[in-house]
């Protein structure tokens, strides 16, 4: 065997070569700047979609030759389209309005150095290569001041978070001022405990945060009553509190960018109800701006309709006839006209267009009060996807054609929630990348929880190499300290963008295990539980139920409609096998059972290989699967194999899942 290279060695190389994809990275930026120029002579839209994902297709594939996963080359790319669209769109929107143009800027936001509102608006001057003065304010009404009085050029304002919904006391403060709306920006909020250098989370007593990370964090504290909760103007005055504090036993919910600055290190991640939790910021103004016409565009508006019945109805009407997309809605009292309401609306269009103008021309008409707010460039930039297919996973989309049954077979009653006849089109249900019930043929693996969840979580890139696009999680009750444990491999899926599913088998771990994971999968046993199932039809996640090994069809759909009629439309059934006459034998795969759930129902279909079938007959009853129009299936997957002993993830089902893909 060669001796391998000197460690000192093969560092200086990859800090070379780090160096060099520097320069090359900068050198695509400035490129990309290259186009925006050429864009704003030819006057076309920012985004081509249709080149994107032909770049993205080729750029996968000439990785894959080269050893490189599919989906990082994906995600590689996807940020570095993202950063060339948002900076085409700074230069054509500052081209447009050089009398804004300066080399620095003051900012005012809230809080001080540290606070999300700084993080926001230091990205947004970054990205226009501009020096920020920062103004740290201690109030909304503080920050709009300083803009209006001119001791700042532009005020950051959070107006709506993923996960706590929409920030109300910034809309009230937008009713009674002039300044108008000239950007915006979106941030990744990563709450964290932030504590002094060699805290642990057994320490922790007291937890100082700003209202609305406290919010978006609720579950996480819930799990910690121990914690005493002290709440702070910003972010950056709780982290200055833990920083003055003389003992160990303070923390701070705030981001790890924000805490370096105070010396706070990071003792739990990953705090926020929501797996993507974003905060998104309006930049206001003295005076509203140009936004170019090839650049997407945003408007916010407020209006007063009055108090008489479909006002409100008649106005939307009129963007719907114009054409508009309306993004947000929102409404707030009018302080000193009791029972009656300002509506806020972003609508996804250029001010100066023809539709919009029209549309405003109409609803001066039916309204008591309208107000452009400002009209300026959308800096949301929706990554552009590749099928399965195109990232040469999983197989394409086309299913063989399924025989008629026979006249008959089990009917399903018209008013049937899970029924075809109560809805034509067929149930889709999307998390990450993870789309079951649109045509695609998807991989879920099965794995039991265990006690060492680090081993667990250096599966997740084998599973994801491998095909898979989300983990079923079972075992949950045989596991000590299972909420901590399950949130930890959770977090380890989520870092390779696997969708994490709970298997339920008791009713009393729903309330543990719901804010948690992504999806939930209600085990046959329980599959006759009312109140489970009801309980599960009240949450908003997607919720896989599984047919008991002694269930009919009919009884399957019962129990899925008493989920639906509870609200929770986001349904999926589960066929993992049923009992034979030998009742010492397996379960038997019910083929016959899928083929009449498809005729039948518009709810995706997910079999279950893990109990039923065999290793050895894996690939023949796949093939029959998606032959016979199965959403998805279900492969178990050894959780507590060492990286080195995981051949199976690699190998057989890594295999299996391409020969899928190719046929």
């Amino acid at each position: 065997m060669n001796k391998p290279q000197a460690l000192n060695q093969t560092r200086q190389e990859i800090t070379s070569l780090d160096n060099d994809l520097l320069e090359l990275l900068a050198k695509r930026r400035s490129l990309s700047l290259e186009v925006a120029k050429s864009k704003e002579v030819d006057v076309r839209p920012i985004r081509d979609t249709q080149r994107e994902k032909e770049l993205l297709e080729r750029l996968v594939k000439q990785g894959r030759e080269k050893g490189l996963d599919a989906h990082y080359v994906l995600s590689l790319y996807q940020g570095i389209i993202e950063d060339s669209v948002l900076n085409q769109q700074a230069y054509l929107h500052g081209r447009a309005n050089p009398e804004t143009q300066k080399q620095q800027y003051c900012i005012a936001y809230l809080g001080a150095r540290g606070s999300y509102s700084y993080l926001a608006a230091n990205r947004y001057c970054q990205r226009r290569q501009v020096e920020m003065l920062d103004l740290g304010c201690q109030s909304f009404d503080e920050i709009v001041h300083s803009v209006e009085s001119g001791h700042a050029d532009y005020g950051f304002l959070p107006i709506e978070n993923t996960s706590s919904g929409s920030i109300n006391e910034v809309y009230d403060v937008l009713q009674h001022t002039s300044l108008s709306i000239v950007g915006e920006t979106t941030i990744e909020v990563g709450h964290c405990l932030l504590a002094k250098q060699g805290s642990r989370s057994n320490d922790i007593k007291t937890v100082y945060a700003h209202p609305q990370p406290i919010s978006q964090c609720s579950r996480f504290l819930g799990l910690h009553p121990e914690f005493k909760l002290e709440y702070c103007s910003s972010s950056a005055e709780a982290m200055e509190k833990v920083l003055q504090a003389d003992c160990h036993s303070v923390a701070a919910i705030g981001s790890a960018e924000g805490g370096a600055l105070y010396q706070l290190e990071a003792i739990e991640k990953g705090l926020a109800n929501q797996n993507i939790n974003q905060s998104r910021f309006i930049v206001v103004a003295r005076k509203s701006v140009a936004v170019p016409s090839q650049l997407p565009a945003k408007c916010t508006l407020i209006m007063a309709t009055g108090q008489k019945p479909g006002a409100l109805v008649e106005a939307l009407l009129v963007l719907k006839a114009h054409d508009l997309n309306m993004s947000k809605l929102e409404s707030r009292p009018i302080p000193g006209t009791p029972w009656e309401e300002m509506f806020y609306l972003d609508i996804d269009a250029n001010l100066a267009s023809d539709n919009m103008q029209a549309a405003l021309v109409e609803i001066e008409r039916i309204t008591r009060f309208i107000k452009v707010l400002g009209c300026y460039p959308c800096e949301t930039v929706k990554p552009t996807q590749l099928s399965n297919s195109q990232l040469m996973i999983e197989p394409d989309t086309s299913k063989a054609d399924v025989t008629e049954p026979l006249q008959n077979d089990l009917e399903a009653p018209a008013q049937r929630r899970s029924a075809k006849e109560y809805k034509q089109q067929a149930t889709e249900i999307v998390d990450r990348q993870l789309s079951i019930g649109s045509g695609n043929f998807n991989a879920l693996a099965q794995l039991t929880l265990g006690n060492d969840v680090e081993v667990m979580g250096q599966q997740a890139k084998l599973i994801k190499e491998a095909g898979y696009q989300a983990v079923i999680i079972q075992g949950l009750n045989q596991v000590a300290e299972m909420p901590q444990k399950l949130r930890a491999l959770c977090h380890a899926l989520h870092q390779f963008d696997l969708v994490a599913i709970a298997k339920i088998e008791q009713q009393p771990d729903i309330g543990k295990i719901a804010p948690v994971v992504d999806m939930l999968q209600v085990c046959g046993k329980q599959m006759f539980n009312q109140d489970l199932l009801s309980l599960v039809g009240s949450l908003h996640i997607p919720v896989i139920l599984e047919r008991n090994t002694m269930a009919s069809i009919d009884e399957l759909l019962k129990s899925a409609d008493i989920v639906l009629e509870q609200g929770n439309q986001q349904v999926l059934l589960c066929e993992s096998g049923i009992r034979t006459f030998d009742q010492s034998a397996k379960p038997a795969l019910d083929l016959a059972g899928i083929i009449e759930l498809k005729r039948i129902s518009h709810l995706p279909v997910v079999a279950n290989l893990s109990y039923a079938v065999e290793l050895v007959s894996f690939e023949c009853q796949t093939q029959a699967l998606k032959s016979l129009g199965a959403d998805a299936i279900v492969l178990p997957v050894d959780g507590t194999a060492t990286h080195n002993e995981s051949g199976l993830i690699q190998g057989q089902h890594g295999k299996l899942l391409r020969q899928l893909h190719q046929n």
